[in-house]
């Protein structure tokens, strides 16, 4: 089949996976982002109840791992600290999940379409891992500051205390935790509403 412009923008019109949403511009304020990006509480919400884990929880580490930005990648090495070289990881998407983890995912979950490019994949993926942090870890529900450190060590290198000697990385834990608390306590501002529109929100 012959390519042209006008069967690209038809694709992509189809496919969800062309369009990337831009991130929200107060990313700082939860209520912010729910009246913004009109359908991420609900996905959102859903991904919190299937997992036992909260909003804010999810919230939180998405913008940590990626500012909200759908289609993120981790920066590249540099050759002669000038030369761009390959990237640190495969990490890809709003949660930042790596192709194997990802791929566990998938096969965890049964849902193999799910795409790290889409919001509502992306926050069920982190309740998921924090649902696996529960269970290999050991972590409570709603301890963030150590289920950071596990999501971006990984549970083998959480379980190995890899990050002991990482004092930035307990900084950046820190600062998920304590983002988490505040997106709490601007929810409480705000859910009532946010649950009274949820259903006519796709």
């Amino acid at each position: 089949m012959r390519w042209t412009p006008l069967f690209g923008v038809m694709s992509c019109l189809l496919l969800s996976s062309c369009i990337v949403t831009s991130p929200p511009r107060q990313a700082d304020n939860i209520c912010s982002i729910f009246k913004e990006k009109r359908s991420w509480y609900k996905q959102a919400n859903k991904a919190a109840q299937r997992w036992n884990t909260t909003v804010p929880i999810i919230m939180a580490i998405i913008h940590q791992e990626s500012g909200f930005v759908g289609n993120a990648k981790p920066p590249r090495r540099k050759f002669l600290k000038i030369i761009p070289g390959p990237r640190i990881s495969d990490a890809y998407g709003y949660a930042q999940a790596k192709d194997a983890t990802w791929e566990w995912y998938q096969k965890s979950t049964g849902r193999w379409g799910a795409d790290r490019r889409d919001f509502g994949d992306s926050a069920d993926f982190v309740g998921w891992y924090n649902r696996q942090s529960l269970t290999i870890s050991k972590i409570p529900p709603h301890d963030v500051y150590n289920l950071y450190l596990a999501y971006h060590e990984g549970h083998g290198g959480f379980n190995r205390k890899t990050y002991s000697n990482k004092p930035w990385l307990k900084g950046v834990a820190t600062k998920v935790q304590q983002r988490a608390s505040r997106y709490q306590q601007q929810l409480l501002n705000c859910e009532e509403d946010l649950q009274k529109r949820r259903w006519w929100i796709f």
